[in-house]
């Protein structure tokens, strides 16, 4: 069962993280050489990664969906990249979210598939020559930054505000996926999300770095009335407690909350109670749209009711700079263009 991340990442140094530290060093020793590998395919489209310097969800999706809605807008076609992490599926394959369900693919391909053509891959070199055949000409990778798998021609590594680099140890003494060294010399572009000051620190060490730092916040859409309400909220992500607080700004006047592990798929028991729950005390369920699409194709038996019974809070990236989305695509279609044309990368 997938669990959420352990409250001391997020606190100052305490015994715990010092007790996993031997650890956490050897874990980031490796994560390092890892990302120093040279011998990384290059693909014959220009290649974007979102990523994060820390386990858990920091809104890689939200951003992966508003650059593919620019580079579509700019006349592009771009494909997502991503591992399916949740799903069943072990090979390379193109979503289909008609013929799919979140148990064989994962939860976040199907939300991107609904957007642009999507690849899952546990190899993202099968992953990239697969979409490469579907004729895309812009890769958007969603994470997979530190498995040094493809050339990149953008890094943009997005950051909660709130949380930053946490306690700053590599897991499993912290919530880092590799030292920070390493991470920021491979960075190109630092996204800070929301109006928390916990990623200062990143954000002035990119400064001097000479890395560019884009502001943003995640911000819901098309708000239901009926979410303006007494609700029982439900969520399996990384951080239900940022979704919580959306609800409640907007005004959603929560009763109830039912927090599930990050990528968890429902049991037929936890189901069942949230329906009999919501019903006994009157409440409207409302949940996220990647548990909502986790639900897609789920065959126990009240999968399907609650998934028509829930309404989901809609959200998406906004850029502090509207014209930032396009700016990165332009920044990464140059820089692909001309790695493209160096002889050396020539396929």
């Amino acid at each position: 069962m997938p669990l959420q991340a352990p409250s001391f990442w997020w606190q100052k140094t305490g015994w715990k993280a010092l007790a996993l530290w031997p650890i956490s060093a050897l874990y980031g020793h490796i994560a390092a050489r890892r990302m120093a590998r040279k011998d990384r395919y290059h693909a014959s489209v220009p290649v974007i990664c979102i990523g994060n310097f820390t386990l858990g969800g920091a809104g890689k999706t939200p951003t992966a969906l508003a650059l593919a809605k620019a580079a579509i807008a700019m006349g592009l076609k771009p494909g997502f990249l991503s591992r399916g992490y949740g799903g069943t599926n072990k090979g390379t394959l193109v979503v289909d979210p008609r013929l799919h369900g979140a148990d064989q693919v994962g939860d976040e391909p199907l939300l991107l598939a609904a957007q642009a053509l999507t690849v899952i891959s546990p190899r993202r070199k099968d992953g990239a020559k697969a979409l490469e055949a579907q004729g895309v000409d812009l890769i958007i990778m969603d994470d997979g930054f530190q498995s040094a798998q493809l050339h990149l021609d953008l890094a943009l590594l997005v950051v909660d505000s709130r949380k930053g680099a946490g306690n700053g140890f590599v897991f499993p003494a912290g919530p880092l996926r590799a030292p920070l060294g390493p991470q920021f010399s491979q960075m190109h572009t630092l996204l800070n999300v929301g109006t928390g000051d916990q990623a200062m620190p990143l954000v002035r060490r990119a400064s001097r770095a000479g890395k560019p730092v884009l502001s943003a916040t995640i911000r819901p859409v098309a708000v239901d009335p009926r979410l303006q309400a007494r609700v029982l909220a439900y969520a399996g992500i990384a951080d239900p407690e940022k979704f919580y607080t959306s609800l409640r700004e907007i005004g959603a006047d929560i009763v109830i909350t039912r927090s599930f592990g990050d990528h968890q798929a429902l049991s037929n028991e936890a189901i069942a109670e949230l329906l009999k729950t919501a019903k006994d005390s009157d409440l409207q369920l409302v949940t996220t749209a990647k548990d909502l699409v986790r639900l897609h194709g789920n065959a126990l038996p009240n999968a399907q009711e609650l998934m028509q019974k829930s309404i989901v809070l809609d959200i998406e990236m906004a850029f502090d700079d509207p014209s930032a989305p396009s700016l990165l695509i332009r920044q990464a279609v140059d820089a692909g263009r001309a790695r493209i044309n160096r002889p050396t990368n020539r396929h």
